[in-house]
């Protein structure tokens, strides 16, 4: 079942969640047997290689979108980490991400099962990872299954092309980095040190070369996409900065924070 981590003043509670997107459609439509299916089995496969891996915690990414025509394969990422089974024999994976609840500017934290995570109408039936160095699933582990931890650095206005070190707004491949970085920090936590961290790691992000006309069709469109974040010198000259797979994964293997990609795709 798809949860949500509320953060409350005095509590925090776990519900069931409304409907929610990130890196995919958010057309409301029941899943046919087909999508179900070869969501199932995408997700089965992908446990059992992530079992194989001897790994905690991995980043990992599906292909909700096609994003090809910005030389991009992957739309989405959040943190698959692994725990004792309720039953208590063997252990099970869980994903913590940021989702982007349909037709709002407004995002939360989820957890969910793998079949969940890969139950949506995929564009491409493919999951990709990378297992995280030993140091950074050491540290992100105890946070991954703290509801208050986790969504510390969570910030509920949501664009989907939000400025990769902006404020204002902050979209799911955002939260996640942000939220590794504030656990290698180790201060307290603060978009503001999370993005120094991140520069001083060397992250580049994606830069996306969108005209005006494609600026303004997509802002009048959609309640999830704004560029007012983004500084003026750079948005004039058609450069969106933005945090995306793609860039995540070369620069956890550049950064030695990680192995290169894994993925896995169903024929």
């Amino acid at each position: 079942m798809k949860h949500l981590i509320v953060m409350a003043a005095v509590a925090v509670a776990t519900l069931v969640a409304p409907a929610a997107h990130a890196g995919r459609s958010c057309e409301a439509k029941k899943p046919g047997t087909q999508t179900i299916e070869r969501g199932l089995k995408l997700a089965e496969r992908t446990m059992a290689a992530l079992d194989a891996s001897g790994a905690k915690v991995v980043v990992l990414a599906r292909a909700g979108q096609d994003l090809s025509k910005y030389g991009l394969r992957y739309s989405h990422l959040g943190f698959a980490y692994r725990q004792a089974s309720p039953d208590g024999n063997g252990t099970v994976w869980r994903v913590v991400h940021e989702l982007n609840q349909c037709g709002t500017a407004d995002s939360a934290i989820y957890r969910q099962g793998l079949g969940e995570f890969f139950l949506d109408d995929l564009w491409r039936y493919e999951g990709a990872w990378v297992v995280l160095s030993r140091e950074v699933q050491d540290r992100l582990l105890p946070l991954l299954q703290d509801d208050r931890r986790v969504a510390a650095l969570h910030h509920q206005p949501y664009s989907i092309v939000s400025y990769a070190w902006g404020r204002k707004y902050q979209q799911s491949n955002q939260w996640a980095i942000e939220t590794m970085a504030g656990a290698m920090d180790g201060g307290t936590p603060s978009r503001e040190r999370a993005q120094s961290w991140l520069r001083s790691s060397g992250y580049e992000p994606t830069t996306l070369k969108l005209g005006p006309l494609t600026r303004l069709g997509a802002r009048a469109s959609a309640a999830n996409v704004a560029f007012d974040d983004h500084p003026s010198e750079k948005r004039f000259s058609d450069r969106i900065e933005t945090v995306t797979v793609d860039s995540v994964f070369r620069w956890l293997q550049r950064a030695g924070l990680g192995a290169a990609p894994a993925s896995l795709r169903l024929p």
